[in-house]
Protein backbone atom coordinates (compact mmCIF):
# COMPACT_ATOMS: atom_id res chain seq x y z
CA UNK A 1 0.00 0.00 0.00
CA UNK A 2 1.12 3.30 -0.82
CA UNK A 3 0.49 6.78 0.35
CA UNK A 4 0.51 10.00 -1.63
CA UNK A 5 0.72 13.37 -0.68
CA UNK A 6 -0.52 15.58 -3.05
CA UNK A 7 0.11 19.02 -1.51
CA UNK A 8 3.76 20.10 -0.01
CA UNK A 9 3.71 22.50 2.41
CA UNK A 10 4.47 26.08 1.44
CA UNK A 11 8.00 27.72 2.53
CA UNK A 12 7.78 30.77 4.68
CA UNK A 13 7.76 33.79 1.73
CA UNK A 14 10.25 36.91 2.38
CA UNK A 15 8.22 39.89 2.67
CA UNK A 16 9.47 42.25 -0.76
CA UNK A 17 10.38 45.13 1.43
CA UNK A 18 13.38 42.61 3.08
CA UNK A 19 14.10 40.89 -0.03
CA UNK A 20 14.96 44.70 -1.77
CA UNK A 21 17.25 45.50 0.70
CA UNK A 22 18.99 42.53 0.59
CA UNK A 23 18.59 42.03 -3.26
CA UNK A 24 20.36 45.84 -3.42
CA UNK A 25 23.05 45.40 -0.77
CA UNK A 26 24.31 42.44 -2.58
CA UNK A 27 24.43 44.38 -5.65
CA UNK A 28 26.34 47.31 -3.67
CA UNK A 29 28.60 44.39 -2.49
CA UNK A 30 29.11 43.04 -5.81
CA UNK A 31 29.54 46.53 -7.70
CA UNK A 32 32.37 47.79 -4.77
CA UNK A 33 34.51 44.21 -5.27
CA UNK A 34 34.35 45.16 -8.85
CA UNK A 35 35.07 49.01 -9.06
CA UNK A 36 37.76 47.92 -6.67
CA UNK A 37 39.24 45.88 -8.52
CA UNK A 38 39.51 47.44 -12.06
CA UNK A 39 41.11 50.86 -9.50
CA UNK A 40 43.68 48.46 -9.02
CA UNK A 41 44.10 47.42 -12.63
CA UNK A 42 44.28 51.10 -13.90
CA UNK A 43 47.23 51.35 -10.83
CA UNK A 44 49.19 48.53 -12.42
CA UNK A 45 49.09 49.75 -15.13
CA UNK A 46 50.00 53.63 -14.70
CA UNK A 47 53.34 52.07 -12.84
CA UNK A 48 54.45 50.83 -15.97
CA UNK A 49 56.55 52.33 -18.72
CA UNK A 50 55.53 53.91 -21.87
CA UNK A 51 57.35 51.24 -23.78
CA UNK A 52 55.52 48.51 -21.48
CA UNK A 53 52.05 49.86 -22.33
CA UNK A 54 53.05 50.48 -26.03
CA UNK A 55 54.03 46.46 -25.99
CA UNK A 56 50.40 46.01 -24.89
CA UNK A 57 48.59 48.48 -27.09
CA UNK A 58 47.98 50.60 -24.56
CA UNK A 59 48.57 54.39 -24.46
CA UNK A 60 48.96 56.21 -21.28
CA UNK A 61 46.09 58.62 -21.64
CA UNK A 62 43.81 55.43 -22.42
CA UNK A 63 44.53 53.48 -19.28
CA UNK A 64 41.64 54.28 -18.22
CA UNK A 65 38.96 53.69 -21.37
CA UNK A 66 41.29 50.45 -21.71
CA UNK A 67 40.16 49.29 -17.94
CA UNK A 68 36.84 49.85 -18.42
CA UNK A 69 36.20 48.86 -21.99
CA UNK A 70 33.00 46.34 -21.49
CA UNK A 71 31.54 49.07 -19.74
CA UNK A 72 31.99 52.00 -22.09
CA UNK A 73 32.13 52.22 -25.40
CA UNK A 74 34.29 55.36 -25.60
Amino acid sequence: MAFIIAHAPRLPTVPAGINAFFSGLAQGIATYIDRHSRVAEVERLEALSDAELAKIGVRRDRIVYHVFSDRFWI
